[in-house]
């Protein structure tokens, strides 16, 4: 938490949040979403965020990128690939 804020105080065009939900309590995360959101949604800055926790990650993004072993495997609309269960289910598998 005190990492994403001090990357916050020098304005980046890039954020970029590399697993920030991980050991955090649940109100914790609660929070941290609400505020991810609301940097998305202001557009300031581009938010590049990676997380093992798939409906979360979707909820937040706008895109998503799938990597398995380095490779991209997908690449789309995060609110497509939200409601396409199936494919969700073909990358989650493959992990």
């Amino acid at each position: 938490m005190l990492a994403i804020g001090r990357a916050l105080v020098t304005n980046p065009r890039v954020l970029l949040l590399d697993e920030p939900m991980e050991g955090l309590a649940p109100i914790v995360v609660q929070q941290l979403v609400a505020a991810i959101r609301g940097l998305v949604r202001e557009g300031v800055m581009a938010v590049l965020l990676v997380e093992q926790h798939a409906a979360l990650a979707l909820s937040i993004s706008r895109r998503v990128v799938v990597m398995e072993r380095g490779q991209v495997v997908h690449s789309g609309d995060s609110s497509a690939l939200a409601t396409d269960r199936d494919l969700l289910e073909r990358l989650l598998a493959a992990r």
